[in-house]
């Protein structure tokens, strides 16, 4: 028994000290390399402070609606709804969110829906969406703000993030950047 439980407990030793110690201060040098030495991206527009790494809640129909947040956008709590597609109470809510949808958009079918406009994200946190989920929402905010689609369209294509690398996930549109440059529209 004796030559278990020290090799056990050396193990674990090595273990704790490695991803206590080594492991953190290995991610915390990268951190270092990068802008606002891995604190997040923070804009200050007008006055206001915002952190571009965390979905906020856009449903003004003047502005670009964000993904919903089962977590009401709370960055201390992020987390996911936890029901499947199957749960009759989930299935209310995306319901729901299709109809509210629908009524401020009454230009758009319910199939031209994306499904990240009608669905939280499992961090409840997703600054981002997809070109398809803002091309969407042109003609209501033209229509509301009095600009014209094309300039929107074009305000959309700018803000337009490739995938990590150039091949790692899918182009996507950070929401608040999009809103607070669409603010700037003159």
């Amino acid at each position: 028994m004796k030559q278990h439980i020290l090799p056990a407990i050396r193990l674990t030793a090595v273990t704790l000290l490695f991803f206590s110690g080594v492991y953190t201060l290995a991610i915390f040098g990268i951190a270092q390399l990068f802008p606002n030495h891995g604190r997040g991206e923070v804009i200050e527009q007008n006055g206001k402070r915002y952190y571009a790494n965390i979905g906020q809640s856009f449903t003004d129909d003047r502005y670009f609606n964000s993904r919903p947040s089962a977590v009401k956008y709370n960055a201390s709590g992020s987390g996911g709804s936890n029901k499947g597609p199957s749960n009759e109470e989930y299935l209310g809510v995306v319901q729901a969110r299709i109809d509210t949808f629908l009524m401020h958009n009454p230009d758009v079918r319910k199939a031209d829906i994306p499904v990240e406009l009608v669905t939280a994200s499992g961090s409840g946190l997703d600054p981002h969406i997809s070109e398809k989920a803002a091309l969407v929402q042109v003609n209501r905010i033209a229509k509301v703000r009095n600009v014209s689609r094309q300039k929107l369209q074009q305000l959309v294509n700018e803000h337009i993030e490739g995938p990590l690398l150039g091949m790692f996930g899918p182009t996507k549109i950070n929401v608040l950047k999009l809103n607070l440059a669409l603010d700037q529209l003159k």
